[in-house]
């Protein structure tokens, strides 16, 4: 089941599981004014993004985006890490929607431990502003980075947790 909100409602929800705290304790860091965090992703062009490791095995993904249409976002899930994904800036929409849902079209594991779906329409719009947080586990399949109405730049990290 995904959790979203702010990153105190979801650190709540998720405080008996160390490696979650582990990457919340890193988002809270883009929060931080002139925190390392917050400098390597105000920096970050359109289109480009970085990889910080973590402790247990987490790993943050720092990207800088434009939104996009529908029609051009797959929709995902994943087996092996679960997702927390975090706009620090910007406005867009997510989707999600339970795998059994989803049409397997491309299965990527386990080298990149992603699966892609064929289009759905009937997933849960879930609209993530400023300092919304979303974390997505395996059963959840999602599609993030939709536009709002038409794109915009949004700074973004996504915190990769395994499962085991």
């Amino acid at each position: 089941m995904a959790l979203f909100g702010s990153l105190e409602t979801v650190r709540s929800q998720a405080a008996s599981f160390p490696a979650l705290a582990t990457a919340l304790a890193h988002v809270a860091r883009y929060f931080t004014a002139g925190s390392p965090e917050q400098q390597r992703l105000a920096a970050l062009n359109a289109d480009e993004s970085g990889r910080v490791e973590l402790d247990h095995g987490v790993f943050a993904l720092e990207q800088c985006y434009l939104t996009k249409p529908s029609e051009a976002v797959k929709w995902e899930a994943h087996k092996v890490y679960l997702d927390v994904q975090v706009v620090v800036s910007g406005d867009e929409i997510l989707e999600v929607a339970d795998v059994s849902e989803l049409s397997v079209e491309q299965d990527l594991t386990p080298d990149k431990d992603v699966l892609l779906f064929h289009p759905y329409a009937d997933g849960t719009r879930l609209r993530a502003r400023d300092g919304s947080v979303a974390v997505f586990f395996p059963p959840d399949g999602h599609r993030p980075g939709l536009a709002v109405a038409s794109p915009a730049l949004v700074r973004k990290v996504v915190v990769k947790v395994p499962l085991s």
